[in-house]
């Protein structure tokens, strides 16, 4: 997920979370009275959909639902079988062959590693204008190729017959596979653009589909379709829902509504909802490995500010001056919870211990509420900087969560740091985002959602030459031990794991940003709901072990 405001992570996040409920993931057999007579989940979204091209989508939260890669996410971010019958990796880590199984698209033509070799090749052509094309970095020529400076037919991979699929690598990839799940790597069929040209994807009927289900009812504008089941997949034995009926609907008012009148089988709650529903016996939470975060302008254009930021004391005074269980709980108002690293929780486990990456690289005063020490090391900071008074602007979007948020950042340090002035520029997410990333602000609300279950996902982030590290963060310890886990150590588990605890050890001592929550979503879902199966990262929501209970 691409680095933008809070509120847009939150917004773009809605988009997909509404789309599921949750259940535990139930052993599929044909049942005997388990099952209602009716197998229709009833749910909402927010706006029309944007795109039904993989290519070019800006989510793959629930299109995994309709297109299938040669994995598939299962419960708690294992990787279960997709179109990939099976997997051989070289001993370099280099080089993977995948054997493709005996599939079929939704109108019943065979899907080819050829299918796979087109789909790759197409999405890094810089016309294509993929906002994931970054995704593909690390297979053999795919930077280049999305920079424009080699051909995409050079791209690092090739089908030999019509059921071997083989991968080049620059350098081994520990989460590769994970990777492989995103519909963002699966098919497309070459016939099928060419057939239908520019109307490809722009219409339901203008596609083919892969996976357990296929969209029917979408004309590109309007604002209700269907997820109806595909007797072409390969495991249909395994789908027991016949259809999801979708509607747009903007306002969770309307949806909350909806659901109390059994109309809806799942809704998210605004915060303000929250409150009111918690204890309903409806009422349910899921979590999401999105880190909201302070970013610091190490090259502000203003050279006070600028040798104010970059004093390490003043950044930990900022994170120390910042009570996150009150902003959480009186603030934000809903299920999310305090951040205590920039890796999210629960986003990984050491495969050794068991324990949580969050857990593991956990930096004592980093993240803690202490205004003693805060304004200790506040004053030890001006007085290396030789400042007396400083006024900084605070720059984020303006609409919820994220006003409330800067309001209380404001009260929070300017009370608890002397001579500290924080102004306030609450904008539209766009201008925000626009500002941020062309470095046009002092401090910045910002957050970042993983787009696999690894900790590297979040970390390579802010490395010095990412761009997606807005505030210029720059640690030469910690641009190497990101490196070292990506490229030396990235075929050493052990290692590689101790290079990522000793990078977020690192920019937590620093401060190079400030975390401050992690999202958690709150929704009502109907009981009867079963078996779906939800994720903190990647492809988040997977129906198709989903069911309605009797």
């Amino acid at each position: 997920m691409k680095k933008r405001s809070v509120l847009a992570v939150v917004m773009s996040l809605v988009l997909v979370t509404v789309l599921a409920a949750c259940g535990k993931h139930n052993s599929q057999s044909s049942g005997n009275g388990k099952y209602a007579s009716s197998q229709v989940l009833n749910l909402s979204y927010p706006s029309s959909l944007d795109s039904i091209d993989i290519s070019n989508m800006s989510g793959y939260g629930s299109t995994g639902n309709i297109f299938e890669s040669l994995y598939r996410l299962g419960k708690n971010g294992s990787i279960t079988p997709g179109l990939a019958k099976s997997t051989k990796v070289s001993k370099d880590g280099k080089t993977y062959t995948f054997t493709i199984r005996n599939a079929k698209w939704s109108d019943g033509s065979k899907i080819t590693a050829q299918d796979f070799v087109y789909s790759w090749k197409r999405t890094v052509t810089p016309a294509t204008k993929s906002q994931y094309a970054y995704l593909f970095s690390g297979v053999k020529n795919a930077d280049e190729i999305v920079a424009g400076k080699k051909s995409p037919s050079t791209l690092g991979v090739k089908a030999q017959g019509e059921h071997t699929f083989i991968v080049t690598l620059d350098k081994p990839i520990t989460y590769f596979k994970k990777l492989m799940t995103y519909p963002l790597f699966g098919p497309i069929s070459e016939k099928a653009v060419k057939k239908w040209g520019n109307k490809y994807a722009t219409k339901a009927q203008y596609m083919l589909y892969s996976g357990p289900f296929k969209l029917t009812g979408w004309t590109g504008t309007n604002n209700s379709w269907q997820f109806v089941k595909n007797n072409q997949y390969w495991d249909k034995k395994a789908v027991h829902l016949q259809k999801i009926n979708y509607t747009v609907n903007e306002s969770t008012t309307t949806t909350l509504n909806l659901f109390q009148e059994k109309k809806l089988d799942l809704t998210q709650l605004a915060s303000e909802q929250v409150k009111n529903m918690k204890s309903s016996s409806d009422y349910t939470t899921y979590p999401y490995s999105i880190t909201a975060f302070l970013v610091y302008n190490f090259q502000d254009s203003n050279a006070t500010i600028k040798k104010a930021l970059n004093n390490a004391k003043i950044r930990q005074a900022i994170s120390l001056s910042i009570n996150r269980k009150t902003l959480v709980k009186n603030v934000i108002g809903d299920a999310s919870t305090v951040s205590k690293t920039f890796v999210p929780q629960d986003l990984v486990k050491d495969a050794k211990t068991g324990k949580d990456f969050a857990d593991e690289s956990t930096v004592k005063n980093s993240t803690s509420y202490n205004k003693a020490l805060a304004q200790k090391l506040w004053k030890q900071g001006l007085k290396e900087t030789g400042i007396k008074k400083l006024s900084i602007q605070l720059l984020a979007s303006n609409d919820e969560p994220n006003k409330p948020i800067s309001q209380y950042l404001k009260s929070a340090l300017e009370k608890n740091l002397d001579g500290l002035t924080v102004n306030l520029s609450n904008i539209p997410s766009k201008v925000a985002s626009s500002r941020a990333q062309s470095g046009d602000f002092d401090l910045y609300l910002s957050g970042w959602g993983a787009d696999f279950n690894d900790p590297i996902s979040h970390l390579q982030i802010m490395t010095n030459n990412s761009g997606y590290n807005y505030g210029k963060y720059n640690s030469s310890t910690y641009n190497a031990l990101v490196n070292k886990a990506q490229n030396q150590d990235a075929n050493d588990t052990s290692a590689r794991w101790q290079d990522m605890i000793n990078a977020e050890k690192t920019i937590m001592k620093d401060q190079g940003i400030t975390p401050l929550y992690q999202t958690v979503y709150s929704y009502l879902q109907n009981p009867k709901v079963k078996g779906i199966i939800h994720n903190t990262a990647g492809t988040q929501w997977n129906y198709k072990y989903a069911y309605i209970a009797k």
